[in-house]
């Protein structure tokens, strides 16, 4: 494939000076190529933000999301409350999908290796041949490899695809895949089943290698269940976790060890015999051993309250060895049959693929929406096997390295430019609806594959909607009595009514043969998803690649990490270069020093090093896919680790900073036992001052928020969500190693363990719009002042940049636009015309020179105040952009004025206190302290 080039103004203002939304009722479906209207469509109104309910996969799982669009541009991303995959909340990734659809480097045009640029047409002339020759076969040397499917409709295709091509064959590749899970639980029941633990049920909840509350399909879910149930100090219960590297769950958890994951099998076996397993007593050290005793203590006195999870880095065995412990537990879990394994045509995987190409069985291959050659195990070779395909053709919406492998490569639509069907890792089944016409002329997934089934084309539209034809007799309620009614209210609301999957009855787990245990390793490395760009596919996204790392604060990159101990055994310092060697294979990569990874263990995220990625990723980070084995998992045993003598430079948003006895007071952490005996702190208003009190509520209004720092799970979902409503701007790697940055949110991690062990919590740090700001007496110009409701304002075009303000924040929060970030100097392609349609028309491009920080979204207020007025009502609730993404809803806004308000009501919580509030700057921002509830020590 021909590299990729930039985009001409001239075409990009062509392509988006349409953007016309799609009609009231979502049906209609736009016009294969994007006009400029000449007639206000009579559904739009100028400058109101319209929303669409629709689902966006992840490793292809869906969450139900409201996308919002402004004159027919989607501009923002919001969970849809209605979805048991988002419940009204996103994360980072359903946040970012809008700068993704925006993305210049999308692919463009059908590519041909050898000719270059080439036409829809031209495709479909050569792949004729191959196509009636396997045909002819009965699909024989026809192979379709994909990533997880869960759309009811790409199934039906497939399934319509092997009933015409019998000996064809269906493969299926997912980088990030749960495998061991699905082995171990077939291990278990003797057949396939997936596992939905319910955790808003789960008082006792053990994490071995896993990572619930961490990024996933199901991390909305899992941490609001979980987060809900502990806001209740009868209910709160315990976690404990036992894990090689730090994880979101880990950090919130009431008892952690960090430890190998063979010692982590171990005490899974410890425990299974605590409840008469009878397996061979592992040895174990006398602290993981009284480690494991407290579990057991608590697992006994909660039966039917508690569960045990195991992660990928286990092998299937003690997956089921995990659910035969559940099983004598009680456990509050779900099984499903899977959604994304069809019981009559389950596909194959990467490697029987692998092995038939090599066998010489794979004349005509066609890769749908998956990038092997990046991410394949590296021992398949699959790159090499390639080569050996007579045809291949490959669907991306890039021009990744497996398009520059493939012979063809065909654009796939967006997934806010497709009509599709996902379904929820509980079986829900979404509509997927456009919000804009194709902006490269990209065709959807249902489209592509009926051209390379060679069935009849139809528009994307039409495939789906056969489908629910087909079954809305089955999820209709008896009030629906016609499709188009029934049609228009899944659109409206987002899902298909009675479409979860019904548990299944579970037959008693069966207790597993265990491998024998691994000899002793130097070195373990663990593979983790990265907690930004999850397996890579995003790669290209700047809001993603800017976004810090929850626990290293890294952005732009990844690197190894390290405990303080195993690094000072090594002699490798934080930032020095190590080779990493596995079969053969090495990789040079940057060290970083963490506290909580267990000596032995190193750990590396997936999702860099990409070679194809565009002018945002290419060439980011180290690919730890080079790394990784077939069928072994997440966990590589055999790696060998040499010193080397140059540095890299790791780039972090925020440094470590020890803060002797200074932990508590910023970051006040209690235990659940001394709760009752808390009174809540107030906000220094108490302490003597010689400013006037605050009077300035004009208009009966205080806006104030209160952030449950117990509830926080460090997601980032709320940094990106302030990105996307805001027009925060990303400033590049080589701003942020000269230590700017201009995200408006950041999430602190206070540690106040001991080296070599992590007691940890986040705290998220918006501006505090102090009534008492001591920002605003020091700006020569009164840029920095207050309004009519207390909101501390910046008023950008009155700002000189003195920076006083920034000096005199005690919180620095405050952010300065050294160049036009935004504004003429963007980084790479983020100046492109197609990027600029994103950003929200009702928030101010602020240019360079200024300085700018959290408003509250004074926007969304004033937008809330003329509804009210208009209506003749009070104002309602207002949401920030940061509550609203909130997944464990962590984060309350409101107006501190109306008593029954829960802003309001949380300031009289026995956890509230403000930060600093010696300070006396009287914050509008204040917190509840962390709860947590460890093991007593006179529980032996």
């Amino acid at each position: 494939m021909p590299p990729l080039t930039g985009l001409h103004r001239r075409e990009a203002l062509r392509l988006l000076g349409a953007g016309i939304a799609l009609a009231a009722g979502g049906c209609s479906r736009p016009d294969e190529e994007i006009l400029p209207y000449i007639r206000q469509p009579e559904q739009l109104l100028p400058g109101v933000p319209a929303r669409y309910a629709t689902a966006l996969p992840l490793s292809g799982w869906a969450r139900g999301v409201h996308a919002i669009a402004v004159d027919g541009r989607p501009i923002k991303i919001e969970g849809n409350p209605l979805h048991p995959g988002s419940r009204g909340a996103t994360d980072v990734f359903l946040e970012a999908a809008v700068l993704d659809l925006y993305d210049p480097d999308r692919s463009r045009a059908v590519g041909e290796r050898v000719a270059g640029i080439a036409s829809w047409e031209a495709f479909g002339k050569a792949y004729a041949r191959p196509l009636s020759e396997a045909r002819a076969r009965g699909g024989a040397g026809f192979r379709l490899l994909t990533g997880r499917i869960t759309s009811p409709t790409l199934l039906r295709q497939i399934a319509a695809l092997r009933a015409a091509m019998p000996e064809a064959a269906w493969h299926v590749h997912e980088p990030l895949d749960d495998a061991h899970a699905r082995a171990g639980a077939a291990l278990a029941f003797g057949r396939p089943v997936r596992i939905l633990p319910r955790l808003e049920q789960a008082e006792i909840v053990v994490c071995l290698e896993d990572d619930p509350l961490g990024p996933g399909p199901d991390q909305i879910r899992l941490s609001a269940a979980l987060m809900e149930r502990r806001r209740d100090p009868s209910r709160f219960g315990r976690l404990s976790v036992a894990e090689g590297l730090p994880t979101l769950t880990g950090i919130k958890a009431d008892a952690r060890r960090a430890m190998a994951p063979a010692t982590t099998g171990a005490l899974l076996v410890r425990l299974a015999n605590g409840f008469g397993a009878g397996l061979a007593d592992p040895a174990l050290p006398e602290a993981e051993r009284r480690f494991a005793d407290d579990i057991l203590a608590d697992l006994r006195a909660h039966h039917g309250r508690a569960v045990v999870l195991a992660g990928e880095a286990l092998e299937p065995a003690f997956h089921a060895l995990a659910h035969w412990l559940n099983g004598r537990l009680a456990a509050p879990v779900d099984g499903i049959a899977p959604p994304d394994r069809p019981p009559d045509h389950p596909p194959g995987d990467l490697a029987g693929l692998c092995e038939d190409i090599a066998a010489g069985e794979v004349s005509c291959l066609a890769i749908l929406g998956t990038n092997p050659v990046q991410t394949a195990p590296a021992d398949l070779g699959f790159p090499e096997l390639l080569r050996r395909v007579a045809f291949s053709v490959q669907v991306g919406t890039h021009a990744d390295e497996t398009a520059g492998a493939t012979h063809w490569h065909l654009p796939l639509a967006h997934d806010l430019e497709s009509w599709s069907d996902l379904r929820a890792t509980d079986g829900t089944a979404s509509l997927v609806q456009p919000l804009v016409r194709p902006l490269y002329g990209g065709r959807s997934a249902h489209e592509i594959l009926a051209l390379l089934t060679g069935a009849e084309a139809r528009r994307g539209y039409d495939i789906v909607r056969e489908t629910w034809q087909g079954a809305w007799r089955q999820h209709r309620r008896p009030d629906d009595r016609d499709f188009e009614g029934w049609w228009r209210r899944c659109l409206h609301d987002g899902t298909i009514p009675g479409s979860a999957a019904a548990p299944v009855a579970l037959p008693e787990p069966a207790l597993p043969a265990l491998p024998p245990s691994p000899a002793p390793r130097d070195l373990s490395l663990l593979l983790t998803p990265d907690p930004a760009l999850w397996d890579g596919r995003s790669a290209n996204n700047a809001w993603l690649q800017e976004c810090p790392h929850p626990l290293t604060k890294q952005v732009w990159g990844n690197a190894l990490l390290l405990s303080p101990g195993e690094a000072a055994r090594r002699g490798v310092e934080d930032g020095q270069s190590v080779s990493l060697t596995v079969r053969g294979t090495s990789l040079i990569a940057p060290v970083a020093v963490v506290a909580g990874v267990a000596d032995g263990v190193a750990g590396l995220s997936l999702g860099h090093g990409r070679t194809r990625a565009g002018r945002i990723g290419t060439g980011i980070g180290v690919d730890g896919y080079r790394l990784k084995g077939a069928g072994t998992g997440r966990l590589v045993r055999d790696v060998s680790l040499t010193r080397l003598d140059d540095r890299r430079e790791i780039l972090r948003t925020q440094n470590s900073t020890r803060i002797d006895g200074e932990t508590e007071k910023l970051f006040p952490r209690l235990d659940l036992a001394a709760l009752a005996a808390s009174e809540p702190k107030g906000d220094g208003s108490d302490q003597p001052t010689l400013l006037a009190p605050w009077t300035g509520d004009a208009d009966g209004h205080a806006w104030g928020m209160v952030i449950d720092t117990m509830a926080c799970i460090g997601c980032n979902a709320c940094v990106i969500a302030c990105q996307s409503e805001n027009n925060v701007p990303v400033v590049g790697p080589e701003e942020v190693a000269r230590g700017r940055m201009m995200h408006w949110l950041r999430v602190d991690l206070y540690d106040s363990g001991k080296p070599g062990r992590i007691e940890a919590g986040f705290q998220p740090v918006p501006c505090m719009h102090c009534e008492h700001a001591p920002c605003e007496p020091v700006c020569p110009v009164a840029a920095s002042v207050h309004d009519g409701e207390g909101l501390n304002l910046q008023v950008y075009n009155r700002c000189v940049g003195t920076r006083f303000c920034e000096a005199n924040c005690p919180y620095k929060v405050r952010r300065f636009n050294f160049f036009g970030y935004a504004d003429g100097q963007e980084y790479a392609s983020l100046g492109a015309e197609p990027v600029r349609a994103q950003r929200n028309p009702n928030v101010t491009v602020r240019a360079r020179g200024v300085m700018e920080k959290c408003t509250y979204c004074v926007q969304r207020i004033a937008t809330e105040r003329q509804a009210a007025e208009r209506d003749g009502r009070p104002m309602g609730e207002v949401s920030t952009a940061c509550q609203s993404a909130c997944p464990t809803r962590a984060i309350r806004f409101g107006d501190l004025n109306a008593t029954d308000s829960p802003v309001a009501a949380q300031r009289a919580d026995p956890r509230h206190y403000a930060l600093m509030a010696e300070l006396n700057t009287r914050p509008r921002t204040t917190y509840l302290a962390d709860l947590r509830n460890p093991v007593r020590e006179d529980r032996t």
